[in-house]
């Protein structure tokens, strides 16, 4: 059983193949090219190189968010387009989800972080088990200092990663609090592929339809408009 699998919430850009568990291979940028460029692009010479063809895909995975609004839709869009032409299922992953997955932890606490701007970062954290991440805080949108009072309630070493874990680790005085190394700290498509995997494994087939985005706040032009309308409706009461 083969799962294609597509990241974009990010800078970085990336997609794997995993067979029955087993990463058969993965391409990975982090050139700040568009995604929207580069994304199917990979996934075809990814499939090539591997002596693949699309019809030897059996499901499709994705990092649905959180992210950059952008690159999460992009990634959505090659995973569904990809899975209503075959017929095929397609997971949707939590971004955060994914990160902990590919992390190469094998104990401790995975603690993924996105800059989320405006002093904010999407968080999560997971206790790793033998290498399985086991979710204890769910995916947030949160300020840095907030997300310090989470953490110092949870016991053990934390490892950050992410775009936003420099930032943590530079704002937060927690003596258990580290940084992955530099290669393991980015999103991948892998991470997607095998939190698919265990879903698959457990009897989930769920269709492209099916596939929720989880942007976890508004987006800035969404937020814009919102402060436009009670601006106006405030300088109509006035």
């Amino acid at each position: 059983m083969r799962i294609l699998a597509f990241e974009s919430s990010a800078k970085a850009a990336s997609a794997a193949i995993l067979e029955d568990g087993r990463l058969l291979g993965e391409y990975f940028q982090n050139s700040g090219q568009t995604h929207s460029r580069t994304l199917l692009q990979m996934a075809q010479d990814l499939l090539k190189n591997c002596g693949l063809a699309p019809r030897d895909v059996d499901a499709l995975a994705v990092a649905a968010g959180p992210g950059s609004f952008t690159g999460v839709r992009i990634g959505a869009a090659a995973a569904k387009g990809f899975a209503w032409g075959l017929e095929l299922p397609c997971f949707g992953v939590s971004t955060l989800e994914a990160m902990a997955w590919s992390a190469g932890l094998w104990e401790g606490l995975a603690v993924p972080a996105m800059d989320a701007r405006r002093s904010q970062v999407y968080c999560a954290a997971f206790r790793m088990e033998a290498g399985v991440p086991a979710r204890v805080m769910e995916d947030s949108a949160i300020a840095v200092e907030a997300l310090g009072a989470r953490l110092t309630e949870l016991e053990g070493p934390k490892y950050l990663m992410g775009d936003g874990a420099a930032l943590v680790r530079s704002a937060l005085d927690l003596p258990d609090l580290r940084l992955l190394p530099e290669h393991l700290r980015h999103q991948r498509a892998s991470g997607a592929a095998l939190a698919a995997w265990r879903r698959y494994e457990a009897g989930a087939r769920p269709g492209g339809g099916a596939l929720a985005l989880r942007y976890l706040r508004l987006s800035q032009a969404e937020r814009e408009r919102l402060e436009r309308t009670e601006r106006e409706e405030n300088s109509q009461h006035g």
